[in-house]
């Protein structure tokens, strides 16, 4: 009989909480204020990708120019090799901002870019939310 441990007598690693999660995830990009982010977007620097559902997007209104991508769809529209992508996203050095209510979904949803090779995937700190109140264009 071995006494040598298996996939079976290894112990998992202790749960980590979403707070924990958040600032770990954060701590591997920098993220965006609304007022740079509308200036490298109007710069043609980024582009916006708004991934809030759509109750949220028709009450608050959308940001002009900015492309909507339903959450559940995000990596296979900005995958640069992948068959369903946009038709901007060309390469893994497009810089994404993503954008979700008040910048909590998008953290993680710009850490999922990473792990594609999207490097310069960022996201908004605040969300939508931030950006309306910062007075930026809402249509």
């Amino acid at each position: 009989m071995s006494t040598t441990p298996g996939p079976a007598d290894s112990t998992p690693p202790p749960p980590v909480g979403i707070d924990a999660l958040l600032e770990r995830v954060r701590a591997g990009y920098e993220r965006i204020e609304a007022r740079e982010a509308y200036e490298a977007a109007r710069a043609g620097d980024a582009l916006l990708v708004d991934i809030r559902y759509a109750a949220l997007r028709e009450r608050d209104g959308l940001i002009p120019g900015a492309h909507v991508v339903e959450r559940n769809e995000l990596e296979w529209r900005l995958d640069p090799q992948g068959s369903h992508r946009l038709p901007e996203a060309t390469s893994h050095a497009l810089r994404v901002i993503v954008i979700c209510n008040e910048g909590y979904a998008s953290s993680l949803a710009a850490q999922s870019l990473h792990q594609l090779g999207l490097h310069r995937a960022s996201d908004l700190v605040g969300g939508f939310q931030a950006w309306r109140e910062a007075g930026l264009p809402v249509e």
